[in-house]
């Protein structure tokens, strides 16, 4: 009977953990996403070493990343408010197929032997525009591809789960494949996999609807936006942190093939194996965020999750033992994933219906927008003051970060309290409202 019962209540937790999958144009965009991200975590990987075993440059490094992620800090704000207006099912379509030209242009420069550091520059600096429109699209159309909108915040911890359940897979096979073939097949393989997610955009059967009227301009849109964010101090707390996180701490990932071969003295696998263990404290992270039934108690996580990032990233700067780094990375992965779903869920929770995509175009240029100026600072530092001492920065200065957040996080609270109520978040409290299922917003994060 015990047996039969434990069965029941892991079948159930398994259920809850899964619900969003009912949805079939959430489970296409599942499946087809899940085998995409896969190569673009192999070519993530595979671009970094290939710029390292061109260059040996540290600060080339940071330009690279720079160049593929500055797109998000100019452009997605603007992105975030063409989103509201268009269809992000074709918007998804085109920007899926542009990514998928990138790979494949990039595939043939390697092979031919032709590829230059100022091709993959410029390639990635295309892929980041592409990605600007794209990463906003995406965050607002989840919602559309949900059949019951109280599911919305197990789709996005789901998707982050796939995110970082495919950075496990992604990176350590890129870096056999590198070891065997060389970059160009992972670069090939990325171009592939495209073919599944745009195959499940394709099979969606998508609602049309109709055409928002136009009723101002871009400029004052966008204008709207930032005021709102910047006026509710709890948006506005969430997206610095997040901000100085990416700026500071994030950029980790880029000195990752020089502390792999100067530090650890090992080689491609070396750094496939430590960008899967900060995607395994990623993955599981994840995991733990899309079992949670309620929204309720995610703000305390926030600084918390940053300041275990912040002390995870400082101390592998200072390790010098493989085991004990991939530790230190997976605790590395477990706290920046948590912090950064648990802010997409506060966020996703609180924020008008109207302003979806401004918003969450604001959080992209947050986490992604800041991370190209965190790149190419900390190709530079390292370049001057050694990995050592700009990751060990890096990581204290989101440490302060957390802590800053934390001393705030009641008067936070007390901004927050009340829309939980208006939504029945909170029931007890919410009496005579409509209960959390039917929230207009219901709780969510990536």
């Amino acid at each position: 009977m015990q047996s039969g019962s434990y069965i029941e209540k892991a079948a159930e937790r398994m259920r809850l953990l899964m619900r969003a999958l009912q949805s079939r144009n959430y489970r296409l965009f599942f499946g087809g996403q899940t085998l995409s991200l896969i190569g673009t975590w192999m070519q993530q990987v595979a671009m970094s070493w290939l710029v390292y075993r061109l260059t040996g440059s540290a600060l080339l490094l940071g330009v690279v990343g720079f160049a593929g992620q500055v797109p998000s800090f100019l452009l997605a704000p603007v992105a975030g408010v063409l989103a509201d207006r268009w269809n992000k099912h074709r918007v998804l379509l085109w920007t899926q197929t542009l990514s998928m030209l990138q790979a494949s242009v990039l595939t043939t420069l390697v092979f031919t032997e032709q590829v230059q550091v100022w091709h993959i520059v410029a390639l990635s600096l295309f892929l980041g525009t592409v990605n600007a429109f794209d990463i906003p699209a995406r965050q607002s159309f989840l919602i559309e591809m949900i059949e019951k909108r109280e599911d919305l915040g197990n789709a996005i911890a789901l998707n982050s789960s796939m995110v970082n359940g495919t950075r496990l897979i992604g990176p350590s096979l890129a870096g056999i494949v590198i070891a065997a073939f060389g970059e160009g097949v992972c670069f090939l393989l990325n171009a592939a996999s495209f073919l599944a997610v745009i195959a499940a955009l394709a099979a969606m059967r998508v609602k049309v609807r109709a055409p928002q009227a136009v009723k101002a301009s871009v400029l004052h849109e966008l204008r709207e936006g930032l005021v709102y964010a910047y006026n509710f101090p709890p948006i506005r707390s969430i997206l610095l942190l997040l901000a100085l996180v990416s700026l500071m701490g994030v950029p980790y990932t880029v000195l990752l093939p020089v502390f792999a071969r100067e530090i650890l003295h090992g080689g491609a696998h070396t750094f496939g194996f430590l960008m899967a263990a900060a995607g395994s404290g990623a993955f599981v992270s994840a995991i733990l965020l899309a079992s949670r039934k309620s929204v309720v108690g995610l703000g305390k996580i926030i600084p918390l999750a940053a300041g275990l990032f912040g002390i995870a990233v400082a101390a592998f700067s200072l390790s010098r033992s493989l085991w004990l780094s991939l530790l230190l990375l997976f605790f590395a992965g477990l706290g920046m994933m948590a912090q950064i779903a648990s802010s997409n869920t506060i966020l996703q929770t609180v924020v008008d219906d109207d302003k979806r995509g401004r918003v969450m175009s604001l959080f992209t240029m947050s986490f992604m927008g800041m991370a190209p100026f965190g790149s190419l600072l900390a190709g530079a530092l390292a370049g001057r003051i050694g990995v050592t001492a700009t990751m060990l920065l890096g990581g204290s200065a989101c440490l302060l970060g957390s802590l800053v957040f934390a001393r705030n996080l009641r008067s936070l609270r007390e901004h927050i309290l009340p829309i939980y109520r208006q939504k029945g978040i909170i029931p007890e409290i919410a009496s005579g409202i409509q209960t959390a299922t039917e929230l207009a917003v219901p709780p969510e994060e990536q």
